[in-house]
């Protein structure tokens, strides 16, 4: 039977049949790029784009952004907050950033209860404005998971939480925070986990293991490409020679840049590009003149998504010194453009090196290790096309896939039923 079933509650009488219509899916995230963030969690946006790009389903996202009263520079990332626009469209998807309070202090404790209340009443708007959505995609477990889970048992939707990385691998230290995830776990339809490794910590944590699914992210496989005339440009505007090392994230010290930089007393030829914004950026200058590398480290600052593939390009070799990561996409991004990957091997690292044309894996989280593993891969590389048809495994067709099956049985068990398997052709040829 197309549309819910009899009875259920959830849909207005004479209310359009689920079956007759593309599935509606809010996807909620503070991780989410905007306007003043470009990069703010882009694999979100990422994940989104490729979904919606198979047809069939129709989306809208609700990214809420702490407030704050003043956009003045000098309130650094909080002014930043302020000049986030409250609606803005991206790559052709509406996008609403209500504001929420951060409270000092007691944030922690307190973030989802806030973060439901203040951004119930735009989720309610949206659909009051014609969008009565079928299902909650929700990203990052906390607060944003939990607050999803209020959002869904107030207004009777199924919601589907994805684990990211510190949201899992971190936030549960805090006694209150592993607490709440836990609650929301157990009332979820459904949890998607980005690696195997993060799954097998959800359920350490206890979370229901059946209602875990792994879906992994992909990369973008016609933008991520070798370009090595840009590539032939950065090194021309930086004056680099060989070998050319690359550290790709927010300047932050869990991603371990300045394991990078001091790894390069170790290699006295190379160079080093990095690529990012953060509150370590003067404490990481300060460390190259301190090691005496800083005429070979070259601080890039924070790049459009769409110039990356030129300065991945211009590398040798892309370094991830990360204490912890989920499925981090900067190595798939560096692989399709050709570029081998040297990264600790912690959490979802070696799901995604795991083989000789990937690169190598770093065996423990020091300069001297990471220096040893470099060398290892200048002094035998795989060779670029090798190392872009190992990316090329890693589209985002499969995880497409795995997400509308996924979303299918949680509404078919809410009793929706949207279209038909067999016409759906992401989903016809696994079934």
């Amino acid at each position: 039977m197309n549309g819910r079933i009899a009875g259920s509650p959830g849909i207005a009488a004479g209310a359009e049949p689920a079956g007759r219509r593309p599935l509606r899916i809010l996807t909620f995230s503070t991780l989410y790029p905007n306007a003043a963030q470009s990069h703010h969690g882009v694999f979100v946006e990422n994940r989104l784009r490729h979904l919606l790009a198979g047809g069939g389903i129709e989306a809208r996202v609700v990214a809420p952004v702490p407030w704050f009263p003043s956009r003045h520079p000098v309130f650094g990332s909080y002014g930043v907050f302020a000049r986030v626009p409250g609606r803005e469209r991206r790559h052709g998807i509406d996008i609403f950033h209500p504001r929420y309070p951060v409270i000092p202090k007691i944030g922690m404790t307190a973030a989802p209860g806030l973060l439901y209340a203040w951004t119930r009443r735009c989720v309610t708007r949206l659909q009051r404005d014609g969008f009565d959505f079928d299902l909650i995609d929700a990203h990052y477990f906390y607060p944003d998971g939990v607050a999803a889970v209020l959002l869904a048992r107030a207004l009777d939707k199924p919601v589907v939480i994805t684990a990211r990385g510190t949201d899992i691998n971190r936030i549960p230290a805090h006694p209150a925070a592993r607490r709440m995830i836990a609650w929301a776990a157990r009332r979820a339809d459904a949890m998607v986990a980005v690696c195997r490794a993060l799954k097998d910590e959800m359920v350490t944590l206890g979370l229901p293991e059946a209602a875990i699914r792994v879906l992994r992210n992909g990369v973008d496989l016609d933008l991520f490409r070798p370009s090595p005339d840009e590539a032939a440009t950065w090194h021309r505007e930086l004056d680099l020679s060989s070998p050319v090392l690359l550290s790709v994230g927010a300047l932050i010290p869990r991603k371990g840049h300045d394991l990078v930089i001091r790894a390069l007393r170790h290699l006295p030829a190379a160079h080093l590009m990095i690529v990012g914004a953060g509150a370590q950026d003067g404490r990481l200058r300060r460390l190259a003149a301190e090691e005496g590398v800083a005429e070979r480290v070259h601080f890039l600052g924070p790049r459009p998504h769409d110039t990356l593939p030129g300065i991945y390009s211009a590398a040798d070799v892309l370094v991830l010194a990360s204490d912890r990561e989920g499925w981090p996409n900067v190595l798939l991004e560096a692989m399709a453009c050709g570029t081998p990957v040297a990264a600790t091997a912690v959490w979802g690292n070696p799901e995604v090196v795991a083989a000789p044309a990937a690169g190598r894996l770093i065996p423990e989280r020091s300069p001297e290790a990471i220096a040893r593993t470099v060398a290892s891969l200048l002094a035998d590389p795989p060779g670029r096309a090798a190392t872009r048809r190992y990316a090329e495994g890693f589209g985002w067709d499969d995880t497409s896939r795995g997400q509308r099956i996924l979303f299918r049985e949680v509404l078919e068990r809410r009793g929706l039923i949207f279209g038909n398997r067999n016409t759906d052709p992401l989903i016809s040829n696994l079934e």
